[in-house]
């Protein structure tokens, strides 16, 4: 069960406006392709393990739990504030926790919904009992601003979840994460990578896109995981109160929901106010959907996810 939902997003804004200053592009041209207006840039000095606390405290709050119920950790991230040790032993640390156990988990834009099954199959195993499960990302700093193809995509920020086993009562009514497809094919990876890391040039690199590459083969992948976590739990796209998709592209997304026959009211879009936020941008639609009203107990909610390497997934969960 997912029993409470925090983010946290920089303080600074990054406009289109203020992009065209930087780079050769315009408002126009970014709306009219991707449907971002604008997006979050992390301060000098704040890195992920910071966004990912500020997320964590929100959703302990939002669950009534304390860091002293909390015995797993699981940060999404591609972005993690060193090499090692992990962002997570860092949000454990500044959480003031000695016990438990912390990782990070890296499948790029899919890591939050990678980690969301993660954490369900450890709490279900018995192997913890309440777990925090963040999504955190400082994605500027892998930013070349002199591509207008890939700065104009990504912004900074983090969203996280507090999970933990369904009760009976829960369980009789069907509540709960009911199942997740996961993929990936490492045969995509130069559509879209970093073209740096520790065993090839030790230095960390900037991303490289093949737009249109990605593009291709986004709305297929999506839709075949959304299908196969349906089939899993013996529900149709019908059922589906709200569709919750990785905040990657405005046409993407528009075109995942054409074709699975969503209406648009039913899906969750933040893409315009955040950009592609990676691992983050799932727990920062849910948040923002939870916080308004739209999602409630008992609603079915869909999330999915498309990232580098490629990986994919969809968990579908009776809120």
């Amino acid at each position: 069960m997912i029993r409470g939902v925090g983010s946290y997003l920089p303080e600074k804004v990054l406009t289109n406006a203020e992009l065209a200053k930087l780079v050769d592009t315009s408002d126009e041209w970014i709306q009219q392709r991707v449907g971002i207006k604008e997006r979050h840039i992390a301060a000098e000095g704040e890195f992920t393990s910071d966004l990912a606390v500020a997320a964590a405290r929100k959703a302990m709050a939002a669950a009534g739990v304390t860091a002293d119920d909390i015995d797993l950790i699981i940060v999404a991230t591609t972005t993690p504030d060193y090499t090692f040790p992990s962002a997570a032993t860092l949000v454990q640390m500044k959480l003031g926790m000695h016990h438990g156990m912390a990782f990070d988990l890296q499948a790029v834009c899919s890591g939050f919904v990678y980690a969301v099954a993660t954490a369900d199959s450890y709490l279900k195993n018995g192997l913890a009992k309440r777990a925090l499960v963040i999504g955190a990302e400082t994605f500027s700093r892998l930013l070349d601003w002199t591509d207008r193809g890939t700065c104009v995509l990504f912004g900074d920020g983090a969203g996280a979840v507090v999970m933990d086993m369904a009760n009976d009562e829960e369980l009789a009514a069907g509540r709960g994460l009911l199942s997740s497809a996961l993929r990936s094919d490492g045969h995509h990876w130069e559509k879209l990578y970093v073209d740096g890391g520790p065993s090839t040039t030790g230095k960390t690199g900037f991303v490289r896109m093949q737009g249109a590459e990605v593009f291709r083969h986004a709305v297929g992948k999506i839709t075949d995981v959304v299908y196969s976590a349906l089939e899993q739990a013996n529900y149709t796209v019908a059922d589906l109160d709200w569709f919750v998709p990785h905040q990657a592209n405005k046409r993407i997304i528009d075109g995942a929901g054409a074709k699975l026959g969503l209406p648009p009211e039913k899906v969750v879009t933040t893409v315009d106010l955040h950009a592609n936020t990676s691992a983050a941008s799932v727990p920062l639609a849910l948040s923002v959907a939870v916080a308004d009203g739209r999602i409630k107990p008992g609603d079915l909610v869909m999330i999915e996810a498309m990232g580098g390497g490629f990986t994919w997934g969809a968990s579908l969960i009776r809120w």
